[in-house]
């Protein structure tokens, strides 16, 4: 690798605004607000609207959606578009 072309590559806490829990892992991103983390150390903090632990796909509380009614009704909807009458 090159040297002095690259982000820094530290520790950061990402916190998840919609369920209130922080993890910390490792990331190019950076921040001024700073958390004092479990361990004792302090660490740049970044706030997340979503992650993994309030994401309906990760939680399994995905809604399911009637595809088939809504087919259907797009069909009636246009069943007579185009034709020549």
């Amino acid at each position: 690798m090159k040297n002095d072309i690259h982000p820094s590559y530290g520790p950061v806490v990402f916190n998840d605004l919609a369920s209130g829990n922080s993890f910390l892992t490792r990331s190019t991103a950076t921040s001024d607000k700073t958390v004092e983390w479990e361990d004792g150390n302090t660490y740049p903090v970044i706030d997340v609207e979503i992650s993994s632990e309030s994401h309906p796909f990760y939680t399994g509380k995905q809604r399911i959606l009637d595809s088939a009614g809504r087919v259907e009704r797009f069909k009636d909807r246009y069943k007579g578009f185009g034709k020549k009458g």
